[in-house]
């Protein structure tokens, strides 16, 4: 791609700070897991959010490479491969990398180990309470095969969110656990400092927390019930035709239930035109609209938005080079921010080595004080 490319024209850099710099900004921390192309799920449930907060705080996206592996670590490969699609998603959909920092998490070594020291914070039995991670063991079938790193899920995302210091994190309602278990976390690091460490956080939910699938389930990539930002026309039609509406609903001259049907889940999500929709409602409620007539609205409220998201993303995917120098950049102006809140952990658990004395200043007794008193001249001679 020449120099017409969005990405090549603007070197990534923080936020700036202008004459509303006295308007307190958050500091925001969200991101995916790069198991596949981001689906209208996200759209809804967070990417329309950053694209909002993005000009107004300090937001940084962190491409979750390490989680993605917690079940996929026989794909290695394919979670590699997805990191620069994620990062075309969030291209394509008006990221802008001059306003949002984007990072890679397995190029920040500090996250590793802040996850190490959080576990030492966290109890088996609560990771297993949580709801979330209770509902996609369940939805994988794991049962107790579950893999460690899937389990220590919630603890990594919190090593995640601290080590950005975010005080906002933008999420669907199923993660709402996730944020009340990092700032579990908080607060017990803080009772150990005996001072305010890190900041707790807040979610911030959508004006559409949970966008179902096109069956009536959770959208996922796995189950292949969602449909994915890059989809061409031809699939989304697909999808939308399949999509669960009123089983009771057989003629269009039949009253239909609006509740639960996914055709007005999504029209709800992304028609524009709200009155036109609560309209529709009226009228497929007291019968006279048809489930075809319905979905060929939405498909053409869906091309609409996709549209121009697919037109860019064909560009950006042609200056994959100008994609991975963001990548490297926005990741080592992240790890900055991670290694000061690392020092700042460690310090908590005495593992500041700075302190140590070390050379003539560090005697025998010092570095074995079960020895004092003791008479060792025998031991250390026999040695």
């Amino acid at each position: 791609m020449g120099s017409s490319s969005p990405v090549s024209q603007s070197t990534p850099g923080p936020p700036s700070r202008g004459a509303d710099a006295a308007v307190r900004r958050e500091v925001v921390l969200t991101g995916d897991r790069p198991t596949g192309p981001l689906h209208l799920g996200h759209f809804a449930g967070s990417l329309r959010t950053r694209l909002a907060l993005q000009h107004e705080h300090d937001q940084t996206i962190l491409i979750a490479d390490l989680q993605a592996l917690t079940d996929n670590a026989g794909r290695p490969t394919d979670v590699r491969r997805n990191v620069l699609e994620l990062a075309l998603d969030y291209l394509a959909v008006g990221i802008d990398p001059t306003a949002s920092t984007i990072a890679i998490q397995s190029g920040i070594p500090e996250l590793a180990e802040l996850t190490v020291l959080y576990l030492n914070l966290v109890t088996v039995a609560r990771l297993e309470r949580n709801p979330t991670v209770r509902e996609e063991i369940a939805l994988r079938g794991f049962g107790r095969a579950i893999p460690a790193g899937f389990l220590l899920y919630p603890v990594s995302q919190a090593a995640d969110i601290t080590a950005a210091r975010a005080t906002l994190v933008p999420v669907g309602s199923d993660q709402l656990p996730m944020v009340e278990q990092t700032n579990e976390i908080v607060r017990r690091l803080s009772h150990l400092a005996g001072r305010s460490l890190l900041p707790e956080c807040r979610p911030l939910l959508s004006d559409t927390p949970r966008l179902p699938g096109v069956d009536g389930r959770k959208a996922s990539k796995s189950l292949g019930n969602a449909i994915a930002l890059s989809a061409a026309p031809n699939e989304v039609r697909a999808k939308v035709r399949a999509m669960f509406t009123d089983p009771g609903h057989l003629r269009a001259s039949d009253p239909g239930r609006v509740e639960g049907n996914v055709v007005f889940a999504y029209l709800d999500a992304f028609d524009p035109d709200r009155a036109t929709v609560q309209d529709l409602k009226a009228s497929y409620r007291r019968g006279g609209l048809g489930d075809v007539a319905l979905k060929r609205r939405l498909e053409d409220v869906l091309d609409a938005l996709l549209a121009p998201i697919r037109v860019r993303r064909r560009e950006l995917a042609g200056d994959s080079s100008a994609i991975e120098g963001l990548l490297r950049t926005g990741t080592a102006r992240t790890r900055e921010t991670a290694a000061g809140v690392l020092r700042d952990v460690r310090e908590v658990f005495a593992l500041d080595l700075s302190t140590i004395p070390v050379g003539g200043d560090w005697d025998h007794a010092t570095r074995f004080p079960e020895n004092v008193g003791r008479d060792t001249t025998h031991e250390e001679a026999t040695e």
